[in-house]
């Protein structure tokens, strides 16, 4: 979502690197670029406008010119700015009491209701809490159902009541049941409206008072732009927010209305949500998108991706196999890393937290999903003889994969290539274990 502000913030990052010495001239040049950057991102003007104005400020006001790589130092000011425009660290959920209320409050379309189920999974997953999810939304139709089945699919309790028409005695219902049931965390979704009006306000405004909650989250579209400032403002206005839940990150977003969000509420930015699955959400960590915004890439998030998405007991059985007879993989164990790399959101998701100058260069020789998919189809295509004994895919079996892959012979030719590429260094480091897994890592 981030490559129109990070390409420009990297292309100022570049003109910097290259300043011999920085003068009050090209301090103000890189200054005004980057208010054109955070203005074309949609972020709020008098927001963008602060902003230069600190980073202006601090860059006159240190030893900058005489520093010994002024450029990188103005860099490290724009970072530090950024990082303290979005906050200085991951702000967790505060859960100290039982049941811990959690209100989610946002407008009708943000994605509210999924994406606050994929934090009673996190929740659930992570914190190994004991949750509860409660539908609150008795206007819009189908939306308690639309609950119940994201929580029914996610394996999570899910507040039933026949009562449809009282949001306040739904809500008297559910924290009963919660302390009932020793619920460690009871998290209640409201309703949202598609703009602002006094009915709505008023009546979040009370269901607020009535479940005294230790966290209120304001859910905000990523793709909402400039509108994302009066929205968070009104809701800040009336209502005492804790936190903010960033929705559709991974869409074609300009990053603007993060940015603008949190310098509205003063309140932290909890979580992103960065696709459709029930794992897709992230913990915020503003140094990190800092990073990123600047060209840096965010190598710890990736990381952290891989950790908790990946099967590690398919990479040990294949390191095992391999161990003991390099020469038996096959394009059975080569699909298995790429549904591997599936998991953690195919290439494009790695791209996206890579340093800019390796992603762009990753991205100009065609890396996308597309890659993952037709390959992966490909394999698929394949009878278990020729998955296994590669070397029998003659011109005609390369025809009939080609067909049923719904890809070209030339495709099916470079996946076998990349095949017989992997199988040759899988001989290769086979008796290096350390340079086996870097190997592995560099697969794809």
């Amino acid at each position: 979502m981030l490559e129109t502000i990070s390409h420009s913030f990297s292309q100022i990052s570049k003109r910097l690197r290259g300043q011999a010495r920085l003068t009050e001239e090209n301090i103000q040049t890189a200054v005004d670029d980057i208010r054109t950057a955070l203005i074309d991102a949609d972020v709020a003007l008098s927001i963008a406008d602060d902003f230069i104005n600190q980073v202006k400020q601090e860059a006159l006001g240190s030893k900058i010119a005489t520093s010994l790589n002024p450029g990188q130092a103005f860099i490290g000011i724009v970072h530090n700015q950024l990082s303290a425009l979005m906050g200085d660290a991951n702000a967790p959920l505060k859960l100290q009491r039982a049941p811990a209320i959690v209100l989610a409050c946002g407008l009708q379309g943000v994605g509210k209701t999924t994406n606050l189920t994929k934090i009673a999974h996190f929740l659930k997953k992570r914190q190994r809490k004991n949750v509860l999810l409660a539908g609150m939304d008795i206007r819009r139709p189908a939306a308690i159902e639309q609950l119940s089945i994201l929580a029914k699919n996610a394996d999570i309790p899910c507040f039933e009541s026949d009562n449809l028409s009282d949001a306040h005695a739904r809500l008297k219902q559910a924290l009963k049941q919660a302390q009932q049931e020793l619920v460690d965390v009871l998290l209640i979704d409201t309703a949202g409206r598609t703009t602002l009006d006094a009915e709505m306000m008023a009546e979040i405004v009370q269901l607020h008072a009535l479940s005294k909650p230790v966290e209120t989250l304001f859910f905000i579209d990523a793709l909402q732009g400039q509108d994302a400032f009066e929205t968070t403002h009104a809701f800040a206005a009336q209502l005492p927010l804790t936190g903010l839940v960033i929705t559709k990150f991974d869409g074609d977003s300009r990053g603007g209305s993060v940015l603008s969000a949190k310098a509205v509420t003063g309140q932290p930015i909890k979580f992103v949500g960065v696709g459709e699955k029930l794992e897709d959400l992230e913990l915020f960590h503003p140094n990190r998108f800092a990073s990123r915004l600047l060209g840096y890439g965010d190598i710890e998030s990736l990381a952290e991706q891989m950790q908790d998405k990946t099967d590690t007991s398919v990479i040990q059985k294949l390191s095992k196999k391999i161990g003991k007879k390099p020469a038996s993989f096959d394009l059975s164990d080569m699909l298995a890393q790429l549904q591997q790399m599936k998991k953690i959101g195919g290439i494009k998701s790695v791209l996206d937290k890579l340093p800019g100058n390796l992603s762009e260069k990753l991205a100009a020789a065609g890396s996308s999903n597309d890659p993952l998919k037709f390959m992966e189809a490909v394999i698929l295509s394949m009878t278990p003889a020729e998955r296994k004994a590669p070397d029998i895919i003659k011109a005609s079996r390369r025809r009939r994969i080609a067909a049923g892959a719904a890809v070209t012979v030339a495709q099916v030719n470079q996946v076998l290539l990349q095949f017989e590429q992997t199988r040759k260094m899988m001989k290769k480091y086979a008796k290096n274990p350390l340079a086996m897994t870097r190997m592995m890592k560099q697969m794809f």
